[in-house]
């Protein structure tokens, strides 16, 4: 190769990407062309709002610490949300979606379990509390999270009434909302059918880990 050519390369090879040339962190470049966009970058919290001192910026990572409830800036009404979390032994979380700024969010909007459902403490459990279930309403298929301390995947989607939840490339949760007349625990859920509202993680104290964080709102 001619030497003039090698030299381009390095030059070309050594000049920064500007910021709107990189894609956020955790997007892959096909996640990018469909139109996902990272809430997280691995560094701060920007973008972010509520318990922001209860949670702390780790390895790429933001962990509940021992954090309560972490909103999006921006509501969200139909949207794929991706991301990876990082159980502790007993971790106990949630995302909300659809969540207003106020009110308890399992309730208010909507809560999809986060939950290390094979500890002891939790033999108890009802169907609707185990990972993956909408809180109280929809419950999850079980046997699909990978053992603690490992990175699972998850995909939410919201798309008007239909939800669906997909851990580690299986569906553990798909449900039509307009077709729920009653709820599994009884209580009401005024929340269910909200067009929009925030995304937020619903800490228990549990230091949970989350990375990779992106959506791509849909139509």
């Amino acid at each position: 190769m001619p030497r003039i050519c090698i030299a381009v390369l390095l030059v070309l090879c050594t000049v920064p990407l500007r910021a709107d040339d990189a894609p956020a962190a955790g997007l892959s470049p096909e996640e990018a062309k469909e139109g996902f966009v990272g809430l997280f970058d691995g560094k701060n919290l920007d973008g972010w709002q509520g318990d922001v001192k209860g949670y702390a910026v780790e390895g790429g990572a933001m962990v509940c610490k021992p954090g309560g409830n972490l909103f999006t800036k921006k509501q969200y009404a139909n949207f794929i949300l991706r991301f990876e979390f990082k159980l502790p032994p007993g971790g106990n979380n949630g995302v909300g979606i659809r969540i207003p700024p106020k009110g308890w969010p399992s309730q208010s909007g909507m809560e999809i379990q986060i939950l290390d459902n094979k500890h002891p403490k939790y033999k108890d459990l009802q169907p609707y509390q185990f990972h993956g279930s909408i809180y109280g309403v929809v419950p999850a298929k079980r046997g699909f999270l990978k053992p603690v301390g490992q990175w699972n995947q998850q995909e939410i989607t919201a798309d008007g009434s239909r939800i669906k939840v997909t851990l580690n490339g299986t569906v553990i949760t798909d449900a039509d909302l307009s077709k729920i007349d009653k709820t599994m625990d009884g209580q009401p859920h005024p929340g269910l059918h909200n067009a929009k509202g925030h995304i937020v993680w619903i800490g228990h104290g549990d230091p949970v880990a989350f990375r990779n964080v992106r959506i791509k709102e849909l139509p």
